[in-house]
């Protein structure tokens, strides 16, 4: 599948082809902290089918619990994630999925690192819903 995204600002855009088969959603506490959030969904892209098409992202390199370093691109204006990948030649692109135009049509086809999922996930749609910000 083709899909093209960008960062929040707009400086950063992006083009790539993906396997919506392989969207996945991961609970670790790295991707937890770096996300802001309760987890994140990433699906991978190779070299050869990710270009960049704007834009620079600002790079952060992170040790993961493996001892494996991983890069972390986002937006240096925004700060909008883009991708990790491994340091290894060719990299494979962990695109994130909020930053991808087409992203209604990519659910999540597996989790990974579900000892670190947070428990109140599972009550979720349970929950109060509003169809935009409540009034204060």
């Amino acid at each position: 599948m083709k899909i093209d995204g960008g960062c929040h600002c707009g400086a950063i855009t992006y083009k790539a082809e993906i396997d919506p088969e392989t969207v996945t959603i991961c609970h670790c506490t790295d991707c937890q902290t770096l996300s802001g959030s309760a987890f994140r969904t990433v699906v991978p892209a190779r070299k050869e089918v990710f270009k960049l098409l704007t834009g620079q992202p600002k790079i952060y390199m992170k040790t993961a619990e493996s001892g494996n370093k991983r890069v972390q691109a986002f937006c240096a204006e925004c700060g909008s994630p883009i991708y990790s990948s491994a340091v290894t030649d060719p990299p494979v692109f962990m695109i994130r999925v909020g930053t991808i135009r087409q992203r209604a049509e990519l659910a999540p086809k597996s989790r990974i690192w579900c000892r670190s999922a947070l428990g109140w996930l599972n009550s979720v749609t349970s929950m109060k819903q509003f169809a935009q910000q409540p009034p204060a």
